[in-house]
């Protein structure tokens, strides 16, 4: 599709400068959706959040922690630079989906190749929900309703692999119990009148079916089956430190098991991350995060029921939990 070029009136303001980078804003974690015809309801997706920057000679997807990540993206790269824009910044999700339309975080891992996959680059799927600048024009300031309705004649309808990020007609709370019941992370809460806010807060708010967060890998126990991964060990940050918040041992495959322990084993050290001991332990360099889904906190500071759900590396540090 062509470019669009507009020629500005003499008397127009000049151009907003394009920014660089728009610190993401964050939904705020809330025990129930809330009510009222202000607030629109979206899908939660399981993937990476990412900003496309696209600029007339070149584009950048940019990802919550501040790198450029265009080369692990070709495909959204490619697409970008399709639409109908001379400049623009577009917030969003790279997700891939697996057989029932749900996003899949740990088949995305395996199509950004670090872990053997059957996937290719071509599965993922960018879910644009926000538009944050357009051909010179910063919309930030601009209530949720209006940036959406920019938003959606750039990229709804398109068969690649752009899409529109559609909301959800429904009650807030019926639509939480149905996005349970169909096995999806949670629902997003968004309030349709606030501007664009970098940063956590509550004009937007995420509702889930179970707690999901990002931990640093210190190590891991050996299963008894010769090869194969038993529990995976994790911290989460407090200051500049790493801090053990337990194991987990469940949430793979035998084939995905011994995957993660050879990939494991190439980053041995004897020092460990954490300030901990355990016989038969092997620690690691603390280079990759394990997204995990768990029930709670127990007393002592440890996660209660968790479930590994993928991995990522730690150079996009931005997403380990840090404790209070």
């Amino acid at each position: 599709m062509a470019r669009i070029t507009t020629k500005t009136p003499r008397d127009a303001p000049p151009p907003d400068p394009m920014p660089d980078r728009v610190e993401p804003c964050l939904a705020l974690l809330v025990d129930k959706p809330p009510r009222g015809p202000d607030w629109a309801f979206e899908v939660k997706w399981d993937g990476y959040r990412l900003a496309v920057h696209i600029e007339p000679n070149r584009i950048r997807i940019i990802t919550r922690g501040g790198y450029d990540w265009r080369d692990r993206f070709p495909t959204i790269a490619d697409d970008a630079r399709r639409l109908a824009v001379n400049t623009a910044v577009i917030d969003g999700e790279a997700v891939v989906l697996d057989e029932k339309g749900r996003s899949d975080f740990g088949m995305l891992q395996r199509a950004l190749g670090r872990l053997p996959s059957s996937y290719e680059a071509g599965a993922i799927v960018f879910y644009a929900f926000d538009l944050l600048y357009l051909d010179g024009r910063d919309l930030r300031r601009l209530p949720l309703r209006e940036r959406r309705r920019l938003l959606q004649p750039l990229v709804a309808g398109q068969e690649g692999t752009i899409r529109f990020s559609e909301e959800v007609e429904a009650d807030g709370e019926d639509f939480l119990r149905a996005a349970c019941a169909h096995g999806i992370e949670g629902i997003i809460a968004k309030h349709r009148g606030k501007p664009y806010r970098s940063g956590r807060g509550d004009w937007w708010q995420k509702i889930t079916c179970r707690r999901r967060d990002t931990f640093v890998i210190v190590g891991f126990e050996p299963s008894t089956v010769p090869g194969a991964l038993g529990r995976l060990l994790l911290g989460a940050r407090r200051g500049g430190d790493l801090v053990y918040v337990g194991g987990c041992g469940t949430g793979w495959s035998s084939e995905l098991s011994r995957e993660l322990r050879n990939l494991l084993e190439g980053m041995a050290t004897k020092t460990p991350a954490v300030n901990l001991q355990r016989k038969g332990a092997v620690f690691t360099e603390p280079l990759l995060v394990a997204e995990v889904e768990y029930r709670a906190w127990t007393e002592d500071g440890k996660l209660r029921h968790p479930s590994f759900k993928g991995i990522r590396e730690r150079a996009d540090d931005a997403t380990v939990f840090e404790l209070d």
